[in-house]
């Protein structure tokens, strides 16, 4: 889920502006599941969802590893199934973006192009964006052909030939993993040599169904209905072939959305916002969950899990708060 920093001089004049309990950002896994822990506690939280509704789970197209869904479900159904859950709670979904926020006082205020959101908590759940090849077929065949994610899409690829992109520690993984189901897991890198650790490096060499082509990259994906091949360029010697292909597997790093917090919030060296106790970052009060504070596992399942500690802790804090507010208001009047 995208969300930018926005010139407000040049964003259009705030003309109302609205006050939550908790505003929650982004309307992934991690920002549809903190709006139902925190709406079943009646904190009327207002979810800014961004333009688009489900975060990175919506590249995907079916969802095989959430619990309760031994079929499997399609990806989409699964996010509104989480949107309309939260819904009947009295949680509030907005088809907005966040353009600016100010996290240096409560209540803290977040800006969108046409209004103003205060909040006595927020839940930052602005997930981490795949890097992507930006080459022609892409986009079209994402969720059909084309995926960033092995652990959701591997299966649909079962006795297929694969592509595996990138040399570092997540392609040698994902590409690891995928041979679970693929007949032929090819990893193509456009370098002579991987970045990956070594032990990881060891496990594909010697595994039988990985191979790998060097100091190549891809220049197109190919296909009609579904991914049929790629077109490839050996960097070196500027040759071009195509090569037949079920599945393009994308592993060349994630971007956090995480913009709109520099100078506000700690992050790490990646960019990620860093948490103590799980969800909690260094601004008391403001919470992070999902794919924008975990860089490892990137799971709807891990992402959702945070998403409901975030609430629960954003309640607690809320509870604290006016707890204190209260014993400042009897000690002042006595």
């Amino acid at each position: 889920m995208d969300f930018k920093i926005g010139d407000l001089g040049t964003s259009g004049t705030q003309s109302a502006a609205e006050h939550a309990p908790i505003v929650i950002l982004g309307s992934g896994p991690a920002g549809m599941t903190a709006a139902l822990y925190a709406a079943r506690d009646e904190l009327s939280p207002i979810v800014l969802t961004g333009m688009e509704l489900g975060g990175q789970v919506s590249l995907t197209e079916s969802i095989e590893n959430y619990p309760g869904f031994p079929e499997g479900i399609p990806a989409q159904e699964l996010i509104e199934r989480f949107k309309a859950q939260a819904e009947r709670f009295g949680a509030r979904f907005i088809m907005d973006v966040a353009t600016q926020v100010d996290l240096s006082q409560r209540p803290f205020v977040v800006k969108t192009y046409g209004m103003t959101y205060t909040a006595d908590a927020l839940i930052i759940a602005t997930g981490a964006s795949p890097r992507k090849l930006e080459v022609p077929g892409e986009k079209e065949f994402t969720g059909r052909g084309v995926s960033y994610c092995a652990t959701c899409d591997g299966w649909f690829f079962k006795d297929k030939n694969v592509i595996v992109v990138g040399g570092g520690d997540s392609a040698l993984e994902e590409g690891l993993f995928l041979t679970r189901y693929a007949k032929k897991v090819t990893i193509v890198h456009r370098r002579d040599q991987l970045r990956a650790q070594p032990f990881l490096q060891k496990q594909a060499f010697a595994h039988p169904k990985i191979e790998f082509i060097w100091n190549t990259v891809v220049t197109e994906i190919l296909g009609d209905e579904a991914v049929k091949g790629v077109r490839l360029r050996n960097v070196k010697t500027g040759e071009e072939r195509e090569m037949p292909i079920d599945g393009v597997f994308i592993f060349i790093g994630h971007v956090p959305n995480t913009d709109l917090f520099k100078g506000q919030l700690e992050l790490d060296e990646r960019g990620y916002i860093k948490v103590q106790g799980w969800v909690k970052t260094s601004v008391p009060g403001v919470f992070a969950a999902g794919e924008v504070a975990d860089p490892r596992y990137r799971q709807v399942i891990t992402s959702a899990g945070m998403g409901a500690a975030a609430a629960i802790e954003a309640r607690h804090f809320l509870a604290e708060q006016a707890e204190k507010e209260a014993t400042s208001s009897t000690v002042s009047t006595a």
